[in-house]
């Protein structure tokens, strides 16, 4: 995706973003991104699940800017619980786009630049252990092509685009393999609230939670898989 097409933004909450202008589309919420994710990701997703186990496997839709990576270190850290985090993005942002987000500035734990930079800078690809508790692999391709092993992780972390803005990643099959790869009473996260979303994750066996959304949304969605 060209670099030119992609622009830094400050979020309501002070917090950058990326805006997309090919797909006229943020990377976050332009409520906050920082805020977004905290109330999504980590406090429906990993606060959820941790009610039910101490080792965490992750699996994140969209890379992107690295924020949700970074926050859930910062969890990880914070609580002494290790996670094992795989993420995927087709389109990686750049190095240079990357020295300019605010996240390490506005996320006050020791070690969050050091952090940061390590998940950005590290070979896609491969598992690297980034802090004594947070293990990271990020993947270079496509979740249209790529196989996901089957019953592996505990929390989704879905963070594409928009299902308006890029559909073919909110379809039945992309679901199906998501839902295949998630363990039992494995959590399913996402900003959207959709009404057709929520239909297909209850078809495919998935107990749908609509949730209060972070800042400036009304609603989210999480799905947990049955026993």
């Amino acid at each position: 995706m060209p670099e030119d097409n992609i622009k830094i933004i400050t979020t309501e909450d002070g917090s950058h973003s990326l805006y997309n202008a090919t797909l006229n589309e943020t990377y976050h919420s332009f409520h906050g991104a920082i805020q977004e994710s905290r109330h999504v990701f980590v406090k429906n997703g990993l606060d959820y699940h941790n009610r039910i186990k101490k080792n965490i496997d992750v699996f994140e839709v969209g890379f992107g800017t690295g924020l949700n990576a970074l926050l859930a270190a910062e969890w990880a850290q914070q609580n002494e619980i290790y996670i094992t985090y795989d993420t995927i993005e087709a389109f990686p942002v750049s190095m240079e786009q990357v020295s300019q987000l605010n996240y390490t500035a506005l996320i006050n734990t020791d070690n969050t630049s050091e952090w940061f930079n390590t998940l950005h800078e590290v070979p896609w690809n491969e598992l690297h252990k980034v802090t004594n508790f947070f293990s990271f692999k990020k993947l270079n391709e496509s979740i249209l092509e790529h196989p996901l092993p089957i019953d592996k992780y505990d929390v989704i972390f879905f963070d594409a685009f928009a299902p308006n803005k890029q559909s073919e990643m909110w379809e039945m099959d992309v679901l199906s393999k998501i839902y295949q790869s998630m363990k039992p009473n494995g959590a399913f996260v996402t900003y959207c609230a959709q009404g057709q979303l929520k239909r297909n994750l209850k078809s495919l066996g998935l107990v749908v939670e609509t949730l209060p959304g972070p800042p400036g949304k009304k609603e989210m969605v999480r799905g947990v898989k049955k026993t």
